[in-house]
């Protein structure tokens, strides 16, 4: 019997991560039925010729979606094959399907959403697909019923090591390699996250529930992987990597007792980094690791706990000190311009992010403003007072939730912070001679938080445009 071809497509988007939540439901289909064809936007000259074509004899087209920009190549490749074939099953998967399931079905062109943990939700899906079995009771799926959208119960987080490795031939990983201009893997080993911050979906999304591959494991794939792709970092994608010290240790066990050679990344919370033992910390750092992602947001104790982020200024910058001391590499991430936020709480966020950024050259600060992004705690306030979110995909497609500040920030503050982050970029790091005298300025201007009449700014500006995130 000949295989039946499932088409997945990752939209365009700006960054070169590995479509791995293709990858994911892709290797979760039976192999032996099932010929799964993963097609990347980001990598295709003209991605709806490659798309519709693959579908003319397709079983179905997944689509994973993030809300913002990929809604707008999402909905171009959706209408597209419709267009062409318009009983193909359509199915939109991924963060924006999982916060507005229904709302999603009002596009003409997607046929089912499907919420949260993807997996065995669409393997069961494609097989009812493939066996001509009613689909419309699957747990975990939104679907039109009588022409209107239902949303179908839940399905529970499940254990990861229930499903099948990735197969990463799904992709060409070589590509992504190219295109990070590094030979770097990424790689999911646990979902979800027991916290509770207010700014964040992913409560919403995973209910704060967390599921995990076990170390043996993440050790024989990566090993397998390693030997077979040979790549030299690995960028563990996970929500929150260090939830239990006793398990990553056990993976940094793994990775010295097998030899492999390639160092690794994470992320770490500030609190976690406080407690983690030193011995524990060194083990991390001979296994491979070479760097951790923190994630601060705020400067400002009363703002943190508003944020309900659940740790302290101290704690940070214990957390930023063990880095040090163990000579590890840290993102830092802030943002600022939060609904009701004072001119002092920014304040002492850019006050914390110059000590950061002066304690070591290895530590970056990202400075992002705050969107109110569906699922939070806080933007159900802020709509609950009256803030309008968009209502339909094409109004989505423009929300950006990273570059662009929000009504709350003034043009004044927008104006500093913008500024702030040129100068901040420059300040520290490495004293590399062709940067040396703008360092010189930026770090004076830095120290006494004077960042009017910006010529340099507008002299960098006009020669090189520096990215929005910087």
């Amino acid at each position: 019997m000949s295989r039946q071809k499932v088409v997945l497509y990752n939209p365009e988007a700006v960054f070169h991560t590995m479509p791995l939540s293709l990858v994911a439901v892709g290797s979760s289909l039976d192999p032996e039925r099932y010929d799964v064809r993963v097609i990347d936007g980001r990598l295709e000259h003209d991605s709806v010729s490659r798309v519709v074509e693959e579908c003319r004899d397709a079983l179905c087209l997944g689509v994973s979606v993030l809300t913002g920009a990929p809604i707008t190549d999402a909905l171009r490749i959706s209408r597209a094959v419709k267009s062409v074939q318009p009983d193909l099953p359509v199915v939109w998967g991924g963060w924006h399907p999982s916060l507005f399931p229904l709302e999603t079905l009002a596009e003409p062109a997607i046929d089912v959403t499907v919420q949260a943990q993807g997996e065995e939700t669409f393997r069961e899906l494609v097989d009812c697909l493939s066996d001509g079995q009613d689909y419309s009771e699957l747990r975990g799926i939104s679907v039109r019923v009588d022409g209107k959208p239902r949303r179908n119960p839940p399905r529970p987080l499940q254990d990861m090591n229930l499903f099948p490795e990735y197969n990463y031939d799904l992709i060409p990983v070589q590509r992504y390699f190219d295109l990070k201009a590094d030979r770097q893997l990424d790689y999911i080993s646990s979902t979800g996250c027991f916290f509770r911050c207010a700014f964040c979906a992913d409560p919403f999304v995973y209910n704060r529930r967390w599921v995990a591959l076990s170390p043996e494991r993440i050790g024989d794939e990566t090993e397998r992987l390693w030997r077979h792709y040979r790549f030299t970092d690995l960028s563990f994608q996970d929500e929150t990597f260090f939830t239990y010290p006793k398990h990553v240790a056990a993976i940094a066990e793994e990775f010295l007792r097998r030899g492999t050679d390639f160092t690794w990344t994470a992320t770490l919370r500030a609190d976690q980094a406080q407690r983690l033992p030193d011995d524990l910390f060194e083990l991390s750092v001979r296994s491979g690791m070479r760097r951790v992602m923190i994630g601060v947001e705020s400067g400002s104790q009363e703002m943190l706990d508003w944020l309900t982020k659940d740790i302290t200024i101290e704690q940070v910058m214990q957390a930023a000190e063990k880095c040090v001391r163990f000579n590890i590499g840290a993102i830092f991430p802030f943002i600022v311009g939060f609904p009701g936020e004072t001119d002092e709480s920014v304040r002492d966020s850019l006050a914390m992010i110059k000590r950061l950024r002066s304690m070591s050259p290895e530590f970056e600060t990202p400075v992002f403003y705050f969107k109110p992004y569906p699922g939070s705690r806080i933007t159900a306030d802020v709509v609950s007072n009256g803030y309008t979110l968009p209502s339909t995909l094409e109004e989505w497609a423009e929300f950006d939730f990273i570059g662009s500040s929000g009504p709350w920030v003034t043009r004044e503050k927008e104006e500093l912070v913008e500024r702030f982050k040129f100068y901040n970029r420059f300040a520290w790091g490495p004293e590399t001679w062709p940067r040396r005298a703008l360092q010189k300025v930026a770090r004076w201007r830095c120290s006494r938080d004077f960042y009017r009449f910006p010529i340099e700014k507008a002299i960098v500006d006009r020669v090189k445009p520096l990215p929005r995130l910087s």
